[in-house]
């Protein structure tokens, strides 16, 4: 009898780890399918948006720029280091002081978000270069990209191209920008 009693127990106490065990992440779904579970890279990827994105309308081979405010919602610095668009190949580019002049440059290393925390892109400061459109980019035209951070998540956003006259500025490399206010914003259709 005690044997017997011995034995109801250990399978009682098995029968509730297998239970507990099954309540627990086992690495599976309930259909046997090896489980996912975000990456960090793929938790800073959700956390990273981009608010109000829009690119300077623009015709065919002609450099232009797509801007917005990419907003971090983590508890921890984000870095953009690359960005994608069918429309053209891209760069991450800055607007800096050289020799007293504004001039536009690749930006070394990305930008970097900082935790709880936002970054804009805008005319005359950082933001993502089409190097050469393919296409005309019209206003109202809807172009896709993808940001590339580090880690290896991708954030995808699709921005509205609007015309633009700005302060005469022009994505050109090589220009130089008047180190003078530049009031910039995007005009209205």
């Amino acid at each position: 009898m005690r044997t017997q009693k011995l034995a109801t127990i250990i399978l009682t106490a098995t029968l509730a780890s297998l239970g507990l065990t099954g309540c627990g992440d086992t690495g599976a779904t309930a259909g046997g399918t090896p489980a996912t579970t975000p990456s960090a890279g793929a938790v800073a990827a959700s956390a990273l948006t981009v608010k109000d994105p829009w690119v300077k309308a623009s015709k065919a081979g002609v450099m232009t720029a797509a801007f917005g405010v990419l907003v971090n919602d983590t508890d921890a610095d984000v870095t953009l280091r690359g960005a994608e668009s069918p429309a053209s190949p891209m760069e991450l580019h800055e607007m800096t002081m050289k020799d007293g002049k504004m001039i536009m440059r690749p930006k070394e290393g990305g930008f970097v978000i900082k935790a709880k925390s936002t970054h804009e892109l805008g005319p005359g400061g950082d933001h993502l270069m089409l190097m050469k459109p393919a296409q005309d980019i019209e206003a109202g035209d809807e172009v896709a990209f993808t940001l590339a951070l580090a880690g290896g998540a991708k954030v995808e956003f699709k921005a509205i191209a609007k015309p633009f006259a700005g302060a005469g500025e022009s994505y050109d490399p090589s220009m130089q920008m008047p180190s003078s206010g530049m009031p910039m914003s995007p005009m209205a259709k």
